[in-house]
């Protein structure tokens, strides 16, 4: 909408403060150069102090007067502030140019001498969320979901679980009490059929918003029920133990070579051998999680439990040889 393209391009000339180029506040704000000068004769008919200056060293620029102090804030707070940039999930919600458009209002009410720390922040501290080698769920009903999660409105659905394939997908009838991303997944915490549930968004596979209101509990605590069902779902998942000798350079630090989600433990009933190799347990997330880690440590360490696991690893590793070979 046009009016909040006015106050944003309000909002980043008090920011910046000094000249601003057209044809950087066209790049911002995803216009043309015609239409930032016409915002500019918009903004000046309405009373507002901008005015332009042709040359190399000109561009758009408001009166210094016309500018509010927010005060109060120190320079770790200010700083702090900054240093924010958009999150991917709010992006992903639909509120990406929202949150910029507030960072403009919030940069544009700090003194002068806060608002000179703004790019020095920026150049010190970078945040990236994504993990490495990730790539981004596809979640084609996100806004569906969040629009009934706003509206308290029932939501139809057909989605997958994790025993996937085996099951089929289950329809279901929800009340969307929350949403919350994790890692680069979205989930959505809901009630079904008088139960708390938590459906995964990139697992959904229709979703249709019904007219019928449900009522939000007000004494929910979205955060305190997330970190509860986490912890739960952490201690509960299903588990493929592997009883294995280790040798000594991997045992004092199993996250290097697994990953932080493996975890072992030394048996302690028997002390190392004699080559410093140790007897232990470890848990992964399933028979073939555990055959593809334990393959890329050729033989630093020997699988005793399960056999299967021993014989598949045993096959493997024959079909190398008997190519290498």
């Amino acid at each position: 909408m046009r009016a909040d393209r006015l106050l944003s391009l309000l909002m980043i000339l008090q920011a910046r403060g000094g000249y601003v180029k057209a044809e950087a506040l066209a790049e911002e704000l995803e216009v043309s150069v015609r239409t930032i000068y016409r915002d500019v004769t918009a903004l000046s008919t309405a009373g507002v102090p901008v005015y332009s200056e042709r040359g190399p060293g000109g561009g758009i620029a408001l009166v210094e007067r016309y500018r509010t102090d927010l005060t109060g804030l120190n320079t770790d707070e200010a700083r702090a502030l900054f240093m924010l940039s958009i999150p991917a999930p709010l992006d992903e919600l639909g509120f990406g140019d929202e949150l910029k458009a507030a960072m403009y209002k919030l940069a544009a009410a700090l003194p002068s001498a806060r608002r000179d720390e703004e790019e020095s922040s920026r150049q010190r501290i970078h945040l990236d969320w994504v993990p490495w080698f990730h790539e981004r769920e596809a979640q084609p009903f996100l806004q569906i979901i969040q629009q009934a999660v706003w509206e308290n409105k029932l939501l139809e659905l057909k989605y997958l679980t994790e025993a996937g394939e085996w099951l089929g997908a289950l329809h279901a009838t929800v009340a969307p009490y929350g949403l919350v991303a994790k890692a680069g997944a979205w989930y959505l915490v809901c009630e079904r059929d008088g139960h708390m549930a938590v459906i995964r968004i990139s697992w959904v596979q229709e979703a249709r918003i019904l007219e019928e209101i449900f009522q939000h509990p007000g004494e929910f605590d979205l955060a305190a029920f997330w970190s509860g069902w986490r912890a739960n779902y952490e201690t509960n998942r299903q588990q493929y133990l592997v009883t294995a000798r280790v040798a000594p350079i991997l045992a004092d630090n199993l996250q290097f070579p697994f990953g932080e989600n493996v975890q072992g433990t030394i048996d302690q009933t028997q002390p190392p051998d004699a080559k410093g190799w140790s007897l232990m347990t470890l848990s992964f997330e399933s028979f073939e999680n555990a055959r593809a880690k334990l393959l890329a440590l050729g033989g630093a360490v020997e699988v005793l439990e399960p056999l299967a696991l021993r014989l598949s690893l045993a096959d493997f590793g024959k079909q190398v040889v008997g190519i290498y070979d």
